[in-house]
Parts: C-alpha cells; sequence; structure tokens
C-alpha cells in the first residue's frame, strides 16, 4: 500500500516504504516516516535533476529545504518578496522568471553537496546589494597591464 506523502507540500509524491501505519483510539490513524531529511533531500534532487521548469509548489519546497524566507530569497534572487510569493501561490504553474528558477536550482544542490564557497558568493552578492553602486570605472594602464585606480 503507497502513502501519499502530502507533508511535503507537493501533490505528487507517493511513499512505497519507510513509513509506519498506527492506529490511535483517540487520534485515528498515525504516520510516521522514517528518516524525513533523507527523504527531503531524495525529492530536493529529484526536483532539480527535472528537465522542465519548477512550478511554484516545486520552489517553495527547495526555498523552505534551504530555510529561507521569501524575502531573503527575494534578495539572493534580485527580485521582490512579493514576485516569490506570486509564484509559489501559483502552485501548479511553472515560476515565470527562468533564471531565478534555475538559481535555486544552483543554490539548493550546492547547499546539500556541502560547498560553502557558494554561499560565500550568495552572501557577496546580497552585501554588493546593500552597498551603493559604482558609476564610474577609472582605469590606468601599467606595465603589466590595465587597473582599476582606487576611489
Amino acid at each position: 500500500m503507497s502513502y501519499h506523502y502530502t507533508d511535503s507540500g507537493l501533490d505528487n509524491i507517493w511513499l512505497e516504504d519507510g513509513y509506519t501505519v498506527e492506529e490511535h483510539p483517540n487520534y485515528g490513524q498515525l504516520i510516521s516516516v522514517k528518516n524525513v531529511r533523507g527523504l527531503h533531500e531524495a525529492i530536493g534532487r529529484w526536483l532539480v535533476g527535472q528537465p522542465r521548469t519548477l512550478n511554484g509548489a516545486e520552489f517553495r519546497f527547495l526555498r523552505l529545504e534551504l530555510d529561507l524566507s521569501q524575502k531573503s530569497l527575494g534578495v539572493i534572487l534580485g527580485v521582490t518578496e512579493q514576485a516569490v510569493a506570486k509564484w509559489e501561490k501559483a502552485k501548479d504553474k511553472a515560476v515565470a522568471n527562468r533564471s531565478a528558477e534555475r538559481l535555486l536550482r544552483l543554490a539548493y544542490i550546492n547547499y546539500l553537496d556541502g560547498k560553502p564557497e557558494f554561499s560565500a558568493v550568495i552572501d557577496r552578492i546580497t552585501q554588493l546589494d546593500a552597498e551603493i553602486a559604482e558609476h564610474e570605472l577609472r582605469l590606468t594602464r601599467e606595465q603589466n597591464g590595465w587597473h582599476k585606480i582606487a576611489a
């Protein structure tokens, strides 16, 4: 007997095993899933490997697995919190911003694979967004090439 696992927020996940069912006299049927963290990692890896665009529910699943708020993810992706919320609300529709969807996949797989340098890049992007951008570049030609002149 398969178990329709909806606790992930996804409608298309079915477990063939790895869970137990108990009957409780007051609460009815209780389901216990073994190794939820591992299950969610397997779901996440499957999602990022899909050749199609993620839908809103899948996008939300990956964001939650990264333990990011909509606002934090929006900062990383360079969009508003409202944009992230809109994509996630459209549960069955493909995420409209393909670049943001791809970056989320990349962030998730690097998180799973424990690549701290990717986290450092994300942190740097966030930091740069908070700084005032330079609008002018001054260069000087030196013997070993062109170099930026310090402001």
